[in-house]
């Protein structure tokens, strides 16, 4: 079978390996579609895990399964998420699941973009799901990174009302956006300085934009919002200066969600005392949990994330590497998948 895989972050390379063997727990997906995350474009993140097999948002039909398998069958067509918790320890019944040391071992083999994938047993039984008739493969790649974004919001509390401002309009952002209004936010403004994503910003629901680009960021949200500035502020780009950015729009009693981690060796300067006047909460959200995937597969079930309208390109196993440039490119994309036959 094909795999694409990548030895460091220039070199991506299309190779056979022999299809996995199951066991009595497992199942074996035949790969339909295969998202490209933002994160593995990061080339500091993606290298230290080389050599791997790229992708981890893939979803499929299962075409075998084990002799001790009873939820699955063949001919299913899923979702599979790429960690699965233990759902006993300390952390996991606190809710932090990406802290369970068996979701920081578990995995799917030997990645997502491969013509087929071992599923293994904690993954099958714990955060596997199955895709409704109306939903297409494509949707189901939209399943973890939305499920990212429904973490991201429970944890910044978004109330009725909320001035919400998003950093960012990669697909992230995007979802952020969308989910956003489905949450109840009274006011969503995107910030970004690539003319196309603004736009989909719109499209998706965004009350207004502002091209950093071409103006000030602070000052066009301080005329927007009457000088209150936001409640909410989503850090989507993976560096210090958004963060710094993020910090100075937050308005009083405001909260910043750092979704993305920043480059190694960034030190993130702050005044305590800036946070603490304001009465400022910043927080974080690394990946996401079974809780999480359900409800991101019901916004997708209910056509609030659509595939058809956030997958702009699609390519070939072969053209992974062209999958992966126009991703990194960050310009007039959002999510690019790989099709397989």
């Amino acid at each position: 079978m094909k795999t694409a895989k990548l030895y460091n972050y220039n070199d991506i390379r299309i190779e056979e390996m022999p299809m996995p063997r199951i066991g009595p727990h497992e199942a074996l997906l035949k790969t339909k579609v295969s998202g490209i995350c933002s994160g593995d474009v990061m080339p500091w993140y993606i290298e230290r895990k080389a050599p791997l097999v790229l992708g981890h948002e893939p979803a499929g039909q299962i075409v075998e399964v084990g002799k001790s398998v009873t939820r699955f069958q063949p001919g299913a067509r899923v979702f599979i998420h790429h960690h699965a918790p233990c759902c006993s320890c300390r952390y996991c019944q606190r809710g932090d699941y990406v802290h369970c040391n068996s979701w920081k071992q578990s995995g799917i083999f030997p990645g997502g973009i491969s013509e087929y994938i071992l599923v293994r047993e904690r993954n099958l039984d714990i955060d596997t799901h199955c895709l409704s008739d109306n939903l297409t493969f494509a949707d189901g790649t939209l399943v973890e990174p939305t499920a990212c974004v429904v973490k991201s919001l429970k944890r910044v509390f978004l109330r009725q009302g909320d001035t919400i401002l998003v950093l960012g309009l990669g697909v992230m952002g995007q979802l952020h956006v969308i989910l956003s209004k489905t949450c109840g936010a009274g006011k969503i403004i995107g910030a970004d300085k690539v003319p196309f994503r603004l736009e989909k910003a719109r499209e998706f629901g965004a009350d207004e934009v502002i091209d950093v680009s071409q103006v000030s960021l602070y000052e066009s949200l301080r005329d927007s919002t009457g000088g209150l500035m936001a409640d909410i502020v989503i850090v989507c780009p993976n560096s210090v200066e958004s963060m710094m950015q993020g910090i100075s729009v937050a308005g009083l009693g405001g909260k910043i969600m750092l979704f993305t981690p920043a480059k190694p060796g960034e030190i993130l300067h702050i005044d305590p005392n800036e946070l603490y006047f304001k009465d400022i909460s910043l927080m974080t959200s690394y990946s996401c949990g079974p809780e999480d995937t359900k409800e991101a597969l019901g916004y997708i079930e209910r056509g609030i994330v659509r595939a058809d309208q956030l997958v702009t390109h699609r390519f070939t196993i072969d053209e992974t590497e062209l999958a992966y440039r126009l991703t990194a490119d960050a310009r007039d994309s959002l999510k690019c998948v790989i099709v397989f036959d």
